[in-house]
């Protein structure tokens, strides 16, 4: 699945949204039980939405911290590999850090972009001099009344795969 082209047709249309969030579902077998969906595409990022269903509630029937902290990891992880080639740079997650504000009762959305400055300075540029950097970003989850639900900050390994020593 070639996720630029993906995202660039998700953008003007419904239907290859619902695409793109099908072969998702595919191709990242663990977020399937939990529905995690692209709802928007635009110039800003991406923004990502989590259901309030069972299957992803806790003990006091709210959204369980661990879907909360994978929201931030999908989100985040979407970016880069829209924007970088998944065929040159590899992504592994180094370690994520939240902190929790607020009770999530209804449905959780979750937003994050890169400008294309960030990514030539912070990432591409750094990367032609180094086999591997570490890039930390910060994900807010919000829910539908727009309370603030949690914060996480998700660190990154990106590496050339021409560096990758295990395959």
């Amino acid at each position: 699945m070639n996720l630029k082209q993906q995202f660039g047709k998700a953008r003007k249309s419904s239907f290859h949204l619902w695409l793109l969030n099908a072969g998702l579902l595919h191709a990242v077998p663990f977020n399937k039980p939990h529905g995690i969906k692209i709802v928007e595409i635009n110039d800003d990022g991406v923004l990502v939405k989590a259901k309030n269903v069972r299957n992803n509630q806790n003990h006091i029937k709210s959204i369980h911290a661990c879907l909360l902290a994978t929201l931030c990891e999908y989100v985040s992880g979407l970016s880069l590999l829209t924007a970088l080639n998944p065929k040159e740079y590899r992504i592994i997650l180094k370690n994520i850090q939240m902190t929790y504000h607020y009770q999530a009762k209804t449905d959780v959305f979750a937003a994050f972009g890169l400008t294309d400055k960030f990514l030539n300075e912070e990432i591409i540029t750094p990367l032609q001099q180094e086999a591997a950097i570490f890039k930390e970003f910060t994900v807010e989850v919000y829910d539908e009344a727009k309370n603030h639900i949690c914060t996480g900050l998700i660190n990154w390994q990106i590496k050339a795969w021409k560096h990758v020593k295990t395959v």
